[in-house]
């Protein structure tokens, strides 16, 4: 018998609040990828987060880790 390898790939979406990067973010946890959100905007970011993951409990599938890191001007 040989032993069964279960891999979960991890993706980090810059600019994931809104637009392209939403729907990057949205479509990676779809596909079942624990997912973590940045966005310049942390009020954005956050709620981008909580969207993702209510809609994945809604819909009773596997549960997606989605996480938010809030970004910023660097200097």
């Amino acid at each position: 018998m040989t032993p069964t390898t279960h891999v979960r790939r991890t993706a980090v979406v810059t600019g994931g609040a809104r637009g392209i990067g939403a729907a990057v973010a949205r479509r990676l946890a779809g596909d079942g990828s624990a997912v973590g959100v940045t966005d310049l905007d942390e009020a954005d970011g956050a709620e981008a987060v909580e969207a993702i993951t209510e809609e994945f409990r809604r819909r009773a599938e596997q549960s997606i880790p989605v996480g938010h890191v809030a970004g910023g001007p660097v200097g």
